[in-house]
């Protein structure tokens, strides 16, 4: 018996397929032949993506200075859902950042990806958008930023455990010498007669890291959107390889003057 081949279906211009990763251009690919390439989504009304942190570097200026730089490996994302103000009273996206490793979800998040018709992914987060956003299961690449752009970089901090008073908040301590006995210790924490209790919000020692840092107003140095690379000015918060949310800067400031200009003026 002769056996004759289905159809298959044409790819949905805009949408991720379940597919494999092309080892060229990190790009995914339809079905599993891997032979119809996706549409990138390079919009800049999406105002943040989702990436993870590389490392630290130096690169230098125009102007011969040296610039602390962070590398981000910066989506590719997905648009796995679409927030309305009509429905949801504010408009944003929910984007999953699409990586090499495989995630094992359960069935309810495997139906929430299954609307959008996008693989699982293990981490999502909810950016703004500005007018028209894009659709469910577009893609979302480093090109939504440029040189020069203003961004705030949000993760976790690195988790330092229980810390003493001095590093976590930055007590000056006792005397090193004379055998005072007194040398980290946080001291008295109240009175005894009056109020003979201890006030709400006394620093002591405890947990430390491990939180929610925001880093404002860094300037995008390189966006290399075929590698998925972007590079900004400065240390974001976390360890390499930490997630992190790359959005718009929410008050840009203006740069002040390199260490450059600022010895040239002194010249002057």
């Amino acid at each position: 018996m002769e056996r004759r081949r289905l159809p298959q279906e044409a790819p949905t211009p805009g949408r991720i397929r379940w597919g494999r990763r092309s080892r060229q251009g990190g790009d995914f690919r339809a079905g599993s032949s891997g032979r119809t390439p996706a549409r990138r989504m390079q919009t800049i009304m999406v105002t943040g993506i989702l990436g993870r942190k590389i490392g630290m570097t130096q690169l230098f200026g125009d102007d011969g200075a040296i610039l602390p730089a962070t590398v981000i490996k910066a989506g590719p994302c997905v648009v796995v859902q679409c927030k309305t103000v009509e429905r949801d009273g504010y408009a944003a996206v929910q984007l999953g950042l699409v990586e090499e490793a495989p995630v094992n979800a359960n069935r309810p998040m495997t139906g929430h990806y299954k609307k959008a018709k996008v693989p699982p992914t293990r981490i999502r987060r909810e950016v703004g958008v500005e007018g028209a956003g894009p659709a469910e299961g577009d893609q979302v690449v480093a090109s939504v930023f440029a040189d020069g752009d203003r961004v705030d970089v949000v993760g976790v901090s690195r988790g330092k455990g229980f810390q003493g008073v001095m590093k976590r908040h930055g007590f000056g301590g006792g005397r090193a010498t004379h055998g005072s006995m007194f040398h980290r210790a946080p001291g008295s924490i109240g009175a005894s007669s009056y109020p003979s209790r201890v006030i709400k919000g006394m620093r002591g020692p405890g947990r430390m890291g491990g939180d929610r840092v925001t880093t404002r107003n860094l300037r995008v140095l390189r966006v290399d959107a075929d590698r998925h690379v972007l590079v900004v000015k400065g240390a974001v918060p976390g360890a390499p390889g930490g997630a992190v949310m790359i959005r718009k800067a929410v008050a840009a400031k203006p740069e002040s003057a390199s260490a450059a200009e600022k010895s040239a003026g002194k010249r002057k």
